[in-house]
């Protein structure tokens, strides 16, 4: 009988490429994925540290699954990933039966990890390695195909942001190498890969010896049968003309970017260590919009930051209107052990304060992204369909080459990993909705 493994995954799509790499591991050492955990023999936690929630629920979720190792004791309990890496001081005290805590740059030891806790050794690998970018290791998704698959071409951050954990939780900036890219991005393919999402940090600034983006755009372009290429996320610093000429001269490349903002305030993106000012950026999405004039771009907001005034915070509110961003991912502000900010900047924004602020942006872009999204009612786009959808076994999720949701019935003509022209034919701030045109 095959051992079952059983991963949860927190966070980012960095994770979930890392999550996809931990099973890519375990099935090639036997072991079988399960979403029962009560049925399994090793049951792995693959954890966030970017905000407080992700973090209070993952400790919820662990003192949750220890109940499955309290009836089995053989079964081996593990945290991975930056919360391990940033936290890792915290969790034997908080999770004692946790048997095994592994930073993001430790899964190459993963299976050696777990036959040792197997025998009774408590084990702790947060060593963080400036070389690691995991070539060679095939993710799970090779045995089992996937219409759209991610490859992080870049780890790590040098950012250093006054508010963010990443360079602490994943170390500094290395970029893999490019042949080891081109490899997965062929192997996606020969499983049956229609999409890859390259995936860093700050993507755009990935280097590997004379390598940079656009070459490593252009070279992908070149594979056969690799249909869409997209990335996340950039950084407003180091896009560069040669990207967004790479961009424009490919169809192959979605021409959508979700570049993070997080204020519109100079001042607050100066003690954010942002390194740019609201003015550069706003040059930068001309710059897209002139080149790539069908070009969707989303964005991160973070409202609340320490010392955010109300005139600071209105900058956002100008912002909006005047960047129309086809969506935003927007947050609160909470405090992150041992950055920056924590260590010099008081968090002293309350916090019915931030929770208001929050629920102004959500509510003035909810209204923005609705307004984009009804224009493209009548309109017919290409919809690369991908998985099922969540409201009816009826129904696919497929996405646009701007990145927009689209449902679709199934149907002979829309099956999953195909692409479909389809005719949108309503629209709410969340989905587009329509069917296959004739």
């Amino acid at each position: 009988m095959s051992l079952l493994a059983y991963v949860e995954t927190y966070g980012c799509q960095m994770n979930v490429a890392d999550t996809e790499i931990v099973l890519g591991l375990l099935q090639g050492a036997g072991y079988q994925r399960t979403h029962d955990p009560a049925a399994a023999d090793v049951i792995l936690i693959n954890t966030c540290a970017v905000r407080e929630k992700a973090v209070e629920r993952v400790w919820g979720r662990a003192s949750t699954l220890a109940t499955y190792k309290a009836r089995r004791p053989n079964v081996v309990l593990g945290i991975t990933g930056c919360m391990a890496e940033h936290l890792r001081d915290q969790v034997r005290a908080r999770a004692p039966f946790v048997d095994l805590v592994v930073g993001p740059d430790g899964y190459r030891r993963l299976l050696a990890h777990i036959e040792e806790a197997r025998a009774g050794v408590k084990i702790d690998d947060t060593v963080l390695d400036p070389d690691e970018t995991y070539q060679g290791l095939d993710p799970a998704r090779a045995a089992t195909g996937t219409v759209v698959g991610s490859i992080a071409v870049q780890r790590g951050c040098d950012r250093f942001c006054s508010f963010c954990v990443v360079p602490y939780t994943r170390g500094r900036e290395r970029g893999t190498a490019p042949d080891e890219v081109l490899r997965q991005a062929r192997a996606l393919v020969a499983a049956g890969g229609k999409e890859v999402r390259l995936l860093g940090q700050t993507v755009t600034s990935y280097r590997h010896g004379d390598v940079d983006f656009a070459s490593l755009l252009q070279a992908l372009a070149g594979i056969d049968g690799l249909e869409r290429i997209r990335f996340m996320s950039p950084y407003p610093l180091g896009f560069s003309e040669d990207v967004i000429a790479v961009m424009a001269g490919s169809s192959k490349i979605c021409k959508h970017v979700h570049l993070p903002l997080q204020s519109a305030s100079d001042t607050v993106l100066a003690r954010m260590k942002r390194g740019y000012s609201f003015g550069q950026y706003r040059d930068l999405v001309r710059a897209l919009r002139t080149a790539l004039p069908d070009v969707a771009i989303t964005t991160d907001l973070l409202v609340g930051f320490c010392g955010e005034s109300e005139e600071e915070f209105a900058d956002i509110l100008r912002a909006l209107p005047e960047l129309r961003f086809d969506n935003a991912f927007t947050f609160a502000y909470s405090e992150r052990p041992h950055t920056l900010a924590a260590r010099t900047m008081p968090d002293n924004v309350p916090a019915e304060v931030k929770q208001r602020r929050l629920a102004q942006v959500i509510d003035l872009q909810r209204q923005i992204t609705g307004e984009i999204h009804a224009a493209q009612v009548g309109r017919c786009e290409r919809v690369l369909l991908e998985t099922p959808s969540r409201r009816s076994p009826d129904e696919l999720l497929g996405r646009t080459d701007s990145f927009r949701s689209v449902i679709v019935p199934a149907g002979a003509r829309a099956k999953l990993g195909a692409f479909v022209d389809v005719k949108i034919e309503r629209a709410n701030p969340a989905t587009l909705f329509g069917s296959p045109s004739p």
